[in-house]
Formats: structure tokens, sequence, C-alpha cells
């Protein structure tokens, strides 16, 4: 068997999730490539430059775990962190449609016609790969929800992408794209929001009932708050001062107000001979049924092989009582 065909077992033996009401099948972790931006466009001050062999390695890592689809946006290095998802995947042997890619569109100082204009752009810097999933990257745009939506349904037709997302919208928001595509003939597919065990507010806002009223995927970015829920932290706080000062300014304050909630993930993985980062990550994906779906970052192939491990194992209903629970109470 060629390496190729042996990445592409290891992705069909993962269980696959319908993204939203689409066709789209995804695996219930995929790999976020906000650290693929080479330190450009938002990336300074959060993530260390991450340089082409890295970003390989990090690629070829998620693939072999099982992950079948990659989550970019255009702000993430102004189309380095697509070109660089671009080539490692292709020096892994995916072809286009072996995989799925989401990309999203820089909505700041810019109108609803820039989501046309500027979609070719976007398929070059992600040559060979088509883009499943397009999504607004924030509602900040000069246009309406409804014109942007428009735009998306535009390149649907058209055939330029599969399906159309959001990200950062607001339960009203969400409910104003999503009939704003359905008069179109489509379906709003996702909502992309920050979300983990320290950051639960989408269960409070509207966000996690609205989208499983409309059966819209949560996609959770920054499920392991910046590495504060792997617990390497909480043991050596020293360690961050070695990380940018972005992470520094947004984690020192959580360590001690989140190690009871550490601590007794740390006594959950012991038992299923696990990371503290991977029942993090498998809670997120399981106590909501099939609504939501991670993309954990990675600066290391190891951090996308931890991340693919994640789906591994399966946390006892007590278990997830108790991370519920005690992270519940942090987030009031």
């Amino acid at each position: 068997m060629s390496e190729t065909s042996e990445l592409l077992s290891a992705i069909e033996r993962r269980p696959r999730r319908q993204l939203g009401r689409t066709d789209i099948r995804i695996t219930p972790i995929g790999l976020g490539a906000w650290q693929f931006s080479e330190g450009k466009g938002g990336a300074r001050g959060m993530w260390s430059t991450v340089l082409s062999p890295e970003t390989d390695a990090i690629v070829q890592a998620a693939l072999e775990g099982g992950m079948n689809w990659f989550d970019t946006a255009e702000l993430y290095g102004y189309g380095r962190s697509e070109r660089g998802l671009a080539r490692a995947l292709t020096r892994a042997g995916i072809a286009n449609g072996q995989v799925v890619v989401a990309t999203k569109w820089n909505p700041l100082f810019r109108s609803a016609g820039s989501i046309r204009n500027t979609i070719d752009r976007r398929l070059e810097c992600l040559k060979p790969f088509g883009i499943e999933l397009h999504q607004v990257h924030f509602p900040a745009s000069f246009s309406s929800v409804e014109a942007e939506m428009d735009a998306l349904a535009d390149l649907i037709e058209a055939g330029k992408i599969r399906a159309a997302g959001v990200s950062n919208f607001s339960a009203r928001q969400m409910r104003r794209a999503h009939s704003a595509l359905v008069k179109r003939g489509f379906v709003l597919a996702s909502n992309q929001v920050k979300y983990s065990v320290l950051d639960r507010h989408i269960e409070t806002n509207g966000v996690l009932a609205a989208a499983r009223e409309l059966g819209i995927a949560i996609i959770a970015y920054s499920p392991l708050e910046m590495g504060l829920l792997t617990g390497k932290f909480h043991k050596d706080p020293k360690l961050l001062q070695t990380r940018p000062i972005g992470r520094r300014l947004r984690l020192g304050r959580l360590i001690n107000k989140s190690r009871p909630l550490i601590e007794a993930m740390d006594r959950i993985a012991q038992a299923h001979d696990v990371s503290v980062s991977q029942v993090a990550l498998n809670w997120l994906v399981n106590f909501h049924g099939e609504t939501v779906v991670t993309i954990p970052g990675a600066s290391q192939a190891r951090h996308a092989v931890e991340s693919a491990g994640a789906m591994d194992f399966a946390l006892t209903a007590e278990e997830m009582l108790l991370i519920d629970r005690l992270s519940a109470g942090l987030n009031r």
C-alpha cells in the first residue's frame, strides 16, 4: 500500500459527521491553520512562526491521525496560510476532493461584492484544492448579512464553493444568515465561534440553541485555550514566559481559576491513559451530540497527533457530567 493510500485509509476509518444540513461529511476534529500565517495577519503575538518543513509535518500528522478537514482564512497571513496548507497537502500526496478545505472571507472595510471578487484569489492560493466551505470571518463588513449570504449563494450556484458558513455571528445574525440562504435554496452550514470548557458563552447567549434548532454546525475554535487546557502551564507556570506575549496576557490570569477543573480532567485522563487536552477535546465534540466539531491548531506535529487521538476513546457519562459541572462554575 502506498503512503497516500495509507493516509486515505486512516481517514476512512474515522467516523464522520454531517456538516450542518449539507452533504459534506467531516471528522469530529479537524486542523485549524491560523499558525501557518508566518507571523502575519493577526498571528503575531499569538503563534510562533511555523516554517514550511514543520507545516508539512503537522499536516502529515493530522492526515495520519485520520483528520479529513482543514480550516484556514484569507486573514491568516493574507494567503500565506492557504498556500502553506495547499503545499503541505500536495506534498502528502493528497488530491483535490480527498479532504475538505474551509476558508474565510475577510470583511474588514469591504462590502459583499468583495466575496465574489476575491473568490478566484482564494482558489488560486489553495490551488489545486477547491473550497468546500466558505465563511464570513466576522460580522464587520459594510454590507448587510443578507447581502453577504446572497454573494455566497451566487458562489454555490457558480460551483465555486460547496457550502456557506459564518464565524463569530450572534444568534440573531445566524438566523438572518440562515433565512437569507433558505430563500436561495441553500442552508447555513456552520457558525465558527470560540468554545471550550473554559468559554461556554454560546450555551447562554442563544448561539448553541439556534444552531441546534436550525441544524447548523458549531465549529469550535480555540478549544484548548491556546494551550492552557493541556495542563502544562498549571504544572509549570514559568512556561508562559516562553510563549508569545498575546498568549501570556490571555492565559496568565486563568491558571489559578481553572486549576480545580484541570486537576479533575487530569484524573480522568489517567483513567483512560490519555492527556488532559484529549479529554477537553473529547468532551467538546461529544457533550452536545454531533452539533459541535472543533479545529485545534498545532505548532508542532506532535500536537496534531495528540488532537487526532482525542477521537480514540469515549468518556463515561459520569465523567462528562463532572467536567460539565466544574467548567460551568467557571463560566458564571
